[in-house]
């Protein structure tokens, strides 16, 4: 092959690639995840494109096959975690209190909304300010507070099993903020 090899131009493509993607997937999100996937295999693979070939169906050849691959490891997976939920048993004995606690805390902030639970993530694991997490986020930082406050609810309301809309502020209950007549 010669040494001046001709750059791949997909720059076209990204409309019908992302729309094939979202057509398999469902998911803006994963369609996204599965172009750039194929657009990176087709970079590693570039050396295989014979010339004379269409760049387009090639490309769409790489995205159908990642999205297969990808439904197999998913598939293989979930069998591989039901057959390990059968063999665990089910009662946890006493010393492991502690950890049968972090599996209910797990699975509560699991159950957030994913734009809470990035949010709750960012600021209270990985410890960033509220001004960090808001631009790591691409979002205002009251946005961020928001999601923070209402993330926090959600899992006092898991907790104790009472609604977050039953909290009443500090200020309805006559605090020091209260107004005064």
């Amino acid at each position: 092959m010669s040494d001046t090899k001709r750059d791949i131009d997909v720059i076209g493509l990204l409309a019908p690639l992302r729309r094939y993607a979202l057509s398999l997937t469902r998911d803006p999100n994963e369609a996204e995840d599965l172009v750039h996937d194929a657009l990176l295999r087709a970079f590693e693979r570039r050396d295989q494109f014979r010339q004379g070939r269409q760049l387009r169906p090639w490309l769409m050849s790489i995205l159908h096959n990642r999205f297969v691959d990808s439904l197999r490891t998913r598939r293989a997976e979930a069998v591989r975690d039901a057959e390990i939920g059968l063999r665990v048993d089910p009662a946890a004995e006493a010393a492991q209190e502690s950890a049968t606690r972090l599996a209910e805390v797990r699975r509560a902030f699991m159950a957030l909304p994913d734009e809470q639970r990035a949010a709750l993530h960012l600021v209270t694991v990985e410890g960033l300010s509220y001004d960090e997490a808001a631009a790591s986020l691409a979002i205002p930082v009251g946005t961020l507070v928001s999601r923070v406050s209402r993330a926090r609810a959600k899992l006092r309301e898991m907790e104790e099993g009472v609604p977050a809309g039953n909290v009443v502020p500090l200020t309805a209950r006559g605090g020091s903020d209260a107004p005064r007549s």
